[in-house]
């Protein structure tokens, strides 16, 4: 049975290094938004890129599902902060018969602030900057959206 690993958290909080993890060690495919925007836009400024995340990720989610009926593991490299897009991503593969395992990070504030300022300082090709009043704003929506007790226990433990 193919599992997708949805990773979930801020910017900064460790999600791409995860899922790097996962890819190695559960033979998936790793599905980064942020890296094919870069690959396809690489002469758009940050904001303009984000314009298209919509698009590139509804690309990745149809390929997600295909990979997943042919019975490979896929990661969901982005940040699903909202319950919304997390029920929707979990029922729809459970619905075609895969495990959905919630990869949940969220280490404290300061540390994704320090984790922010590093990044910022030598941003790596295909790294988006975030302001410190972008995370303020990504941090005061997570607190209301993350998942809770009751939403953890509908996913899958870790293989």
């Amino acid at each position: 049975m193919p599992v997708l690993f949805l990773t979930c958290g801020l910017q900064g909080s460790g999600k791409t290094t995860l899922a790097r993890r996962l890819e190695q060690e559960h033979a998936a495919l790793r599905l980064t938004a942020d890296e094919w925007l870069r690959q396809l836009h690489p002469e758009l400024s940050e904001p303009e890129l984000d314009l298209h995340r919509d698009s590139v990720e509804h690309l990745q989610w149809a390929t997600a599902m295909r990979v997943l009926q042919l019975g490979c593991n896929v990661v969901l490299d982005w940040g699903l902060w909202a319950r919304e897009e997390r029920d929707r991503y979990r029922s729809e593969a459970q619905a075609i018969g895969a495990r959905v395992v919630l990869c949940l990070l969220e280490p404290s504030r300061q540390e994704i602030l320090d984790r922010l300022e590093r990044r910022n300082a030598s941003p790596a090709p295909g790294v988006f900057r975030i302001t410190r009043e972008e995370h303020d704003q990504a941090w005061d929506f997570f607190q209301r959206e993350r998942p809770t007790r009751a939403e953890l226990d509908l996913f899958d433990p870790v293989p």
